[in-house]
Order: structure tokens, then sequence, then C-alpha cells
């Protein structure tokens, strides 16, 4: 007697088949009468919003009304589906934002299905072995030789003992030799 077994199925797969068939026939009649009910709601709403023109009878003034009239309907409904896009739109950023929001907030992110990639082994460690010796080698070629200088001290010497030697003309061309960069 073991819990963990297999369930069985109450319906047997014949009945469960028949029943399929059944509900896929109901859907597909279903779908049909939905079809006809908007084609006829269509031309019903048509031939309230646009009835028939009888342009034979009318004159060029009666004409020229019609065209004045007509064109005022169009930009009635311009209008109206110009806000109605706009209001779309808006709603659309809106949503777009609070899933955003609801996505920061759970914090979980969906990863992506990744496809396998069937690689032997030799392959696999091949290209490990090539990618680190290629990037060892990079590492080293592209590395900068720096050559330590030893920085020259100067001498901490009293500033009095320098005034005379530093005085007149030859001290000034003295202290303009020792700043300017030796060529």
């Amino acid at each position: 007697m073991s819990g963990g077994g297999e369930k069985k199925p109450k319906i047997n797969a014949s009945r469960r088949l028949l029943l399929k068939t059944l509900m896929l026939a109901k859907a597909a009649v279903m779908l049909e009468n939905e079809t006809k009910e908007k084609k006829d709601e269509k031309v019903k709403i048509m031939a309230e919003r646009v009835p028939p023109l009888d342009c034979g009878r009318m004159s060029l003034q009666e004409l020229q009304e019609l065209c004045k009239q007509m064109h005022h309907k169009i930009d009635v409904i311009d209008e109206e589906r110009y806000d109605f896009e706009v209001k779309v739109v808006k709603n659309n950023k809106e949503i777009e934002g609070l899933a955003q929001k609801i996505f920061d907030l759970k914090g979980k992110f969906k990863r992506p299905n990744l496809k396998r990639v069937r690689v032997s082994a030799d392959a696999v460690l091949g290209a490990l072995m090539e990618s680190t010796q290629k990037a060892s080698l990079d590492l080293r070629a592209n590395l900068k030789s720096v050559k330590k200088e030893e920085e020259k001290e100067k001498e901490v010497t009293d500033w009095r003992k320098n005034v005379e030697a530093m005085s007149g003309m030859e001290g000034r061309k003295k202290k303009f030799d020792a700043g300017a960069p030796a060529q």
C-alpha cells in the first residue's frame, strides 16, 4: 500500500476525448454566432450614422450643403478619434509605469529561457584554456614598464648663507639656470 503512487484519472480516455470534441464543437458554434452578431450590429450602427444618399434629385446648392455637413461630421469624428488615441496612449504609459513599480516591489527578475547547447567536454576545456591563456598574455603585454627613479633630495640649507651668493645679476642668472629644465 503505497500512498505516493500514480493516481488514475476519474474519467477514462475515450470519455475525455468525447467531452473535448463536444466542447470544441460548442465553442465553434458560439464563435460563429458572435461574429454574426458583430456584423449585424455593425450594419445597424452604420445605417443609423450614415443614412443612404439620393444625389440624383438634389440641386447644386443642396449637394454643396450636404458636402459641408459631411466635412463637419468628419472633423468631429477625427477629433473624437484623436482624443481616444491620446487617452489610450496615456493609459498605456500609466499601466507600464504601474507594472514597473510592481516589478520593482517584488524584486524578482524573470530569467530568460536558455537554449541547451551540446558541446563536448574537450571543446569546453579547450575554449577555457584558450581564453585564459589569451587573457593572461594580453594582460602582460598591455602592462607598461615602470621605472622608479630616485628623487633627488635637495639639501635643506639655511637661506641666509646664500644671500650674498645670490645677490646681483649673477645670483639671478644662477636661479634662472637652476629653474630651467635640462635639455
